[in-house]
């Protein structure tokens, strides 16, 4: 089959060290398969053997970015799987790398590939940047948490509305709290004041990036919207023309009901926010 000259269309399944492609033709026939230890170089090898311009599917997984760069630069037409789109392969009897990789190419091919969006460089660089200030807004929440448990241990009532404001630290400083009490306190406050100004830096620079985004000054005059979570949300969203109505959007954002369900829950319990996938390249 090495001496087919059409158009031809690859699965990959994508892995954190190893990686498995199925070329195939665009009727099916299968063409060759191979294994690659991951590295753009390889990738670059393995996928100039699929010719001119070739349509290739991987999956929205850990480190997807590398590679659909590395295809797009190679001449490929990428496209990107949703994982809960084809979360039914974890279901199959038979389960293995090369026949996921047969089956992305399979649903590309035949039109009925559930893709998720390629977001451009600069929208995914503004999603680093909000989800990792998110992250470490979460750590500094526990660290304070973490006080708050140590003085619930020891029966000390909280006399301020903020122990971590000025009022409340110099509180903190009278207490004379025993150890090793004394030292987890005062490690936790010390965390939560460098995670504070690794989070002012983020701010300044999430802002400084969305200065010009018309969309990002927009969405602000909505009740309830500041800064922060308006960075969040351009940077969510990306290009909002992606959606074709507002039903879209919502239904992305999982604001909207699951089918014959009275509130907005997923069957599992959980948000259906998180049921699609919020970190899935979209």
């Amino acid at each position: 089959m090495e001496d087919y000259d059409g158009r031809q269309v690859v699965g990959m399944d994508l892995h954190r060290r190893r990686s498995v492609l199925v070329r195939m033709t665009e009727d099916g026939r299968r063409l060759g398969t191979a294994k690659i230890t991951n590295s753009p170089a390889a990738l670059r090898r393995e996928i100039a053997r699929a010719g001119q311009h070739p349509k290739v599917v991987l999956e929205a997984t850990y480190g997807w970015y590398w590679a659909a760069d590395t295809l797009a630069a190679a001449g490929a037409e990428v496209h990107l799987a949703h994982p809960l789109g084809v979360k039914a392969f974890s279901y199959r009897r038979v389960k293995n790398d090369e026949r996921d990789s047969a089956d992305l190419a399979d649903l590309l091919r035949m039109g009925r590939l559930p893709e998720a969006w390629i977001a451009p460089h600069e929208v995914r660089e503004l999603r680093e940047l909000t989800r990792y200030r998110q992250k470490l807004v979460h750590l500094r929440t526990s660290c304070k948490d973490q006080v708050h448990g140590v003085l619930a241990k020891l029966g000390v009532p909280v006399a301020c509305t903020d122990i971590f404001g000025v009022a409340g630290s110099a509180w903190l400083d009278t207490l004379g709290l025993p150890q090793p009490y004394a030292g987890k306190v005062t490690s936790l406050r010390h965390l939560a004041g460098e995670l504070t100004t690794e989070i002012t830096m983020l701010s300044e620079v999430i802002a400084s990036l969305l200065a010009g985004d018309r969309g990002y000054q927009v969405i602000q005059q909505l009740p309830g919207i500041g800064p922060v979570l308006a960075a969040v949300i351009t940077a969510e969203i990306g290009d909002v023309t992606r959606f074709k109505n507002a039903g879209q959007l919502c239904s992305q954002a999982g604001l909207t009901p699951v089918t014959g369900s009275p509130t907005p829950r997923s069957p599992a319990g959980t948000s259906p926010s998180r049921d699609r996938g919020c970190c899935a390249g979209r």
